[in-house]
């Protein structure tokens, strides 16, 4: 008799599992498969085989353990199209639907509700860093319910090594049909059932896990199941199943036979992973299927699988609509930092290479011209380091030389300006917050109609009403900006002065340009893009409706007029029925304050601006015992100066945090409370434990709390990563309540924000820039080398162009370096990089 033997171990987080087999798989947990075969005589009396041993755990090393993985996703959901049945009495003309946006199961993106349309526009923007690994990225669109549950209309799911074919550009999609079969809740498969770890929150809660392990043939189904555990996404199974193979055609009187290879050809282990639904239906998480023939004689075969739908998750198509969607991953894999040293060392000498053209930072802005997101990463590298102000000024030195009239100035789209856009958006997002955020909620809740187009204007709209509408929105807006001088960073004032005294300089006969030269960023590029799309810059949680939306375009395009100084004209300011005199002592005075040479930061807090108000899972306050009651739905609002959550939204604070008394803010262990996505604040009583909606949500809340309390005076030195339950900490078994952390607290920001940046990071992000522009690279090398022989310009004028090379010998010193810098640091990657075999051990 053969015996097959299966022991389920343990499901596990791999992500670097990788197979090309594999079909479709969502969660990014693994199941560890240890199967065995053996050729005995078995008492059949007998529960296990004689003399096996199976191991406890299995534990793999990790060859990588110096690199960090970091990644983020940005994009659009932009539009759908036809969406729902294409036939039949399932078409819903009035149909209300909203996206939402998944890691593997775990929702983590919603939009907003799009009234009665087949083909609705969506439109809204989303960004957030990854902090977890996965293994898809799935946009469901779904049928707005109102006395019912919400109902699946489709889906599209793109797994993670697919994601770089349709990353920066915009696709059409068709919408597949969600099956339940289809939706596998975890990644990978032991079968000795050991362990599992990482399996995804049913319903909000840990699951219930159990497997049903089965030996499938042609003529043939056995099916065994290991027992429920209880609300865990832990749960330790430890359990075997033998499984018996017989032939009577190759039957003998021996008691150990050899397996005939036909044999075991068709056979295979089948491991399903369900949810235990009480009394309701039980949720399937994965399944996978490792043939028996891989096994020989004595031998025990060791393995990773990652879980897939069942049946390979083919299922039934339908004309179902589509989704055009716009999405853009980043992953980096993040050496130590020595590696890094020449590189960052290279790029922080920039600022001090004369010309600034024949600069490391500057030789990356021209490469990567057409790639927007390539001068983030050295912004914030600069910036780290302080030394964002003198590169700018030398590159605004170098603009401004080719800048040939006063009213053009800082309008393109160069190097200058698109490292001060994104200075200003990483500094100046407090400063917008505090300036803005209240009148745009105003206006967005109002909505008031502001249309004074006669064309679009709607039956019965008054066009003297609207504009008058419009003209109370822009006065607003205008005085919020102009009246925050005493609030803006002081490094963009310090910008904005150097901008100010260069153009000053460039074009001493015009008395205006040192206003336009400001305004340009101030007014055009920062205030009336954020009113255009406040979403884009946390303002509001959704895009705006159409008639809001059309309002803020209205008010944008205002702004940016008011803001332009060259082309204000009082006569322009008469048919806007707006007073010239006090708009422009406001608004030079407003400029000439932001770009002053001495600052004093002034910001009043007269008020409480509003940074974040979710739906969150709250634990009751010092209890001691760990139970589902003990946790319950409220709404957490944090301003800048107090956190409180309440029963509902708009309705009065149940508990009331005064931000000056937080202490600190901390993920907890998921073994804590048994829940995922849990983060605590610590003050000055009882610590308040709070479950988030999502891993990305936890992620934000922890930021944001840490950023309003990073500057107060009593924050905690340790923490304990768990909870104190039945008279002892979890996390260190200490007995004391108040016994110090066990765990160092998160290194605390400080109100400078130059240092909550991942220069290590960044500078592996300017790596993989020069890498994929490397042809570039040699292109300019060789123009340099062209002009520096023939004392002239380059023969192939049309490949060289594009290049800025002021002198070509400095200019092809620089990249050689660069080049030789890119052949060390990919040696680095090469040595330590290296992916497990999917199946392998």
């Amino acid at each position: 008799m053969n015996l097959v033997t299966c022991h389920i171990a343990d499901v596990d987080r791999q992500s670097s599992i990788t197979g090309s087999g594999v079909q479709s798989f969502l969660w990014c947990s693994s199941i560890y498969i240890l199967v065995g075969i053996r050729c005995c005589a078995v008492d059949p009396g007998a529960n296990s085989l004689p003399g096996w041993r199976f191991p406890r755990c299995f534990t793999f090393v990790n060859q990588r353990s110096t690199v960090r993985a970091r990644s983020m996703m940005r994009g659009s959901s932009c539009e759908g199209k036809n969406l729902g049945p294409c036939s039949g009495p399932n078409r819903q003309r009035d149909l209300c639907t909203f996206c939402t946006i998944s890691l593997d199961q775990e929702e983590v993106f919603r939009t907003k509700v799009f009234d009665k349309s087949l083909s609705p526009f969506y439109g809204e923007d989303f960004y957030f860093e990854i902090p977890r690994p996965f293994q898809c990225l799935s946009f469901y669109v779904f049928a707005k319910g109102v006395f019912q549950r919400d109902l699946p209309v489709g889906k599209v799911s793109i797994r993670k090594e697919e994601l770089c074919k349709f990353s920066g550009k915009e696709h059409w999609f068709g919408l597949q049909p969600v099956d339940p079969n289809s939706e596998v809740q975890v990644g990978v498969s032991q079968t000795v059932i050991i362990e599992c770890q990482g399996l995804p929150l049913i319903s909000g809660q840990n699951c219930d896990p159990y497997a049903t392990v089965s030996l499938v043939g042609p003529a043939r189904s056995d099916q065994k199941k290991t027992k429920v555990k209880k609300k865990t996404s832990d749960p330790q199974f430890e359990e075997t199943f033998n499984f018996e193979v017989t032939r009577p055609n190759s039957y003998t009187k021996k008691s150990n036979f050899q397996v005939e290879e036909e044999d075991i050809e068709k056979l295979e282990i089948k491991v399903d992973l369900w949810n235990n639904g009480n009394l309701a239906q039980d949720v399937f998480l994965g399944e996978t299927r490792v043939s028996v023939k891989i096994l020989r004689n004595d031998h025990i075969h060791r393995a990773w699988y990652l879980l897939q739908p069942k049946g390979n998750g083919k299922s039934k198509t339908d004309d179902l609509g589509s989704l055009r969607l716009n999405v853009t991953y980043t992953e980096d894999n993040v050496l130590p930092s020595a590696c890094y040293t020449p590189l960052r060392t290279l790029l922080l000498k920039s600022p001090d290479i004369k010309p600034i053209s024949a600069s490391a930072a500057h030789i990356l802005g021209d490469i990567c011209r057409e790639r927007y997101e390539a001068v983030l990463p050295v912004v914030r590298l600069l910036l780290h380091h302080s030394r964002l102000v003198p590169f700018v000024s030398a590159i605004t030195v170098l603009e401004l030389e080719n800048t040939q009239e006063a009213n053009t100035i800082f309008r393109g789209n160069s190097l200058a300006t698109r490292c001060i856009d994104d200075m200003m958006k990483i500094v100046g997002r407090s400063y917008l917050t505090v300036t803005l955020k209240p009148v745009l909620d105003e206006i967005c809740d109002s909505n008031k109609t502001c249309e004074i187009d006669p064309i679009k204007l709607k039956e019965g709209d008054n066009v003297e009403v609207n504009k008058e509408n419009l003209q109370g929105y822009v006065q607003k807006v205008f005085s919020s900006i102009t009246q925050s001088s005493s609030s803006c960073p002081p490094l963009m004032c310090d910008v904005f002065r150097s901008l100010r005294h260069m153009a000053s300089k460039r074009f001493p006969d015009d008395p205006h340009v040192q206003y336009s030269a400001v305004s340009s960023f101030v007014f055009l590029r920062f205030f009336a893009v954020a009113v255009l799309s406040p979403h884009t810059f946390q303002l509001r949680p959704h895009h705006p409706d159409l008639e809001v939306s059309r309002t803020l375009t209205l008010i944008s395009k205002t702004i940016q007029t008011l803001g332009s100084w060259g082309s204000l004209s009082k006569n322009k300011l008469v048919c806007m029925n707006v007073s010239y005199q006090p708009l422009q002592h406001a608004y030079q005075s407003s400029l000439v304050y932001i770009s002053r040479s001495t600052f004093k930061l002034t910001v009043p807090i007269s008020r409480d601006y509003l940074f974040c108000f979710r739906e969150i899972q709250k634990r009751a306050q010092g209890r001691k015992r760990i139970g589902k009651r003990n946790f319950k739905k409220r709404w957490l609002r944090v301003t800048n100066r107090e956190l409180s959550y309440h029963k509902h939204r708009g309705k009065e604070a149940l508990c009331i945090i005064p931000v000056k008394n937080i202490r600190a803010v901390e993920k907890l262990y998921e073994s804590a409370f048994n829940r995922k996505n849990m983060f605590q604040v610590l003050h000055s009583e009882k610590p308040l434990y709070v479950q988030a909606g999502n891993c990305v949500e936890a992620s934000e809340w922890v930021e944001v709390l840490s950023q309003v309390s990073r500057c107060n005076p009593d924050r905690l030195g340790t923490f304990h990563p768990s909870a104190h339950v039945a008279g002892a900490w979890l996390c260190c078994r200490s007995l004391s309540d108040n016994q110090p952390g066990c765990k160092p607290c998160t290194p605390t920001l400080l109100a400078n924000l130059q240092l909550d940046i991942d220069c290590d990071r960044e500078t592996e992000r300017i790596f993989s820039l020069l890498t994929s522009s490397y042809s570039k690279l040699q292109k300019m090398e060789d123009a340099c080398a062209s002009i520096a022989v023939y004392q002239g310009p380059p023969r192939e004028q049309d490949d060289y162009s594009l290049f800025t090379i002021q002198d070509p010998k400095e200019t092809f010193h620089t990249v050689q370096q660069i080049t030789h810098i890119l052949e060390e640091l990919q040696r680095e990657h090469d040595t330590r990089s290296g992916t497990a075999q999917y199946g392998s051990q």
